[in-house]
């Protein structure tokens, strides 16, 4: 006779149930038989091994205690199973879904850092939590986000001591990023962040660090560090704020990078030399710059802007042409790469949230908590980045192919013009 819904495990959903008991309850359902299917695998891999006396060796054992996981539908409670190992070989059953003591998914933990930083206290997080998750949220008390924040620290600390002697970069990005979290040292502290493009085109971090108000001597002191663990060259091209103390630094440290001004910043540094009625238009003019096909053609419309604006706003024209080399970079590099290398998006979308926030934190961030809750943020975002587009460009920049407006240079030997195509 056929099974019913209730006896094949389903479970039918009862009159009156809320949609966020029903997902929670599908939830638990989707985790257990995960962990059951772990469980028949574990006890497959050791199916033939016996004891002396022709008994299987490894075996179920009955569950650990039911505890509640946090996660992005609500707490969800879990029965892990146990298994006896009666070989003595110390086979146990850890769940690669829920290994053992974790009581928050993924998701929920990189929530964490993102709201303290936008002002939560650790006091208040179960409380902001239980917005998106229900006022059922557990486990987020204040020494539970205590000892992430300890471990967040650990985290950033290890991997700010990597070992950087095989490390390469085509690219940075830098910029300073101003969070308004007050640090132990001063209120002027800042994130120092630099991401990078690895000679197979993928993106990844590069620093993390903390300075005081973007000076060129904090800058100097993240670039020596990373050179004093073994990075052996800067990148061909580094992208960022034409403000910052970065290129001073860059300058000193690894004086062969070229630099390319950030073409966001420089856009709201012009307009805001404008008044509001000429915004729309001189934007639109400075976007046929950095637009252009060629540099001779972005060169024109360099003119087109000064000779329009020079005699009424003077400041405004200063500014972009005091950076016309550094905001022009870009071409001699593949034209598939431009729409990445022209700003430093990649670290402005990340910290986006985080920059232009209005409340600071209420307590203030010991140094180390500071640089955690930035590291687990950046980790978070780092997830969902791809590769840069033409990464199969990458190969010839590195060997020395010079480019054109984008394209390698025309007067190329034949076998560079073969090697670049």
């Amino acid at each position: 006779m056929r099974k019913n819904k209730q006896e094949a495990g389903i479970g039918l959903p009862e009159i009156g149930m809320s949609l966020d008991e029903l997902v929670r309850r599908g939830a638990r359902q989707v985790i257990q038989q995960v962990i059951e299917l772990e469980l028949a695998a574990l006890l497959e891999q050791y199916a033939n091994v016996r004891t002396l006396s022709g008994k299987q060796a490894v075996v179920r054992n009955g569950y650990l205690p039911e505890r509640d996981v946090l996660t992005a539908a609500g707490p969800v409670s879990v029965r892990v199973p146990k298994v006896r190992d009666r070989s003595g070989m110390g086979v146990k059953f850890n769940s690669a879904v829920v290994p053992p003591y974790v009581r928050k998914s993924p998701r929920v933990s990189a929530a964490l850092p993102w709201l303290y930083l936008k002002g939560v206290s650790t006091g208040d997080m179960g409380e902001a939590l239980s917005v998106l998750l229900g006022e059922e949220a557990k486990g987020l008390s204040a020494n539970v986000v205590s000892r992430l924040k300890a471990q967040w620290s650990e985290e950033w600390q290890q991997w700010d001591r990597r070992d950087l002697s095989s490390a390469r970069y085509v690219y940075w990005w830098a910029d300073g990023i101003h969070t308004g979290v007050r640090s132990e040292n001063a209120d002027g502290q800042c994130l120092l962040v630099i991401v990078g493009v690895t000679p197979d085109g993928k993106k990844e971090r590069v620093a993390i660090a903390d300075g005081f108000r973007e000076s060129s001597a904090s800058w100097r002191e993240v670039l020596l560090g990373l050179k004093t663990r073994g990075l052996q060259a800067g990148p061909l091209l580094a992208v960022g704020d034409g403000a910052m103390g970065f290129w001073a630094a860059l300058e000193e440290v690894f004086p062969a990078t070229r630099a390319q001004r950030c073409w966001f910043h420089k856009l709201g540094n012009v307009l805001n030399a404008l008044p509001a009625s000429q915004q729309a238009r001189a934007k639109a003019a400075m976007q046929n710059i950095f637009m252009a096909a060629t540099r001779a053609d972005a060169l024109v419309a360099f003119e087109t802007f000064v000779t329009t604006y020079k005699a009424k706003y003077p400041k405004a024209v200063e500014k972009l042409t005091q950076d016309r080399d550094s905001l022009l970079a870009f071409y001699d590099f593949p034209a598939e790469h431009w729409q990445h290398v022209r700003t430093t998006n990649p670290i402005e979308s990340t910290f986006a949230t985080v920059r232009h926030r209005t409340t600071r934190a209420r307590n203030c961030l010991s140094r180390s908590t500071f640089l955690g809750l930035a590291f687990k943020l950046m980790e978070e975002a780092e997830k969902p980045w791809h590769k840069i587009r033409g990464a199969d460009r990458i190969k010839p920049l590195l060997d020395g192919v010079p480019f054109k407006d984008g394209i390698p240079a025309p007067d190329n030997p034949p076998e560079q013009q073969e090697l670049a195509a």
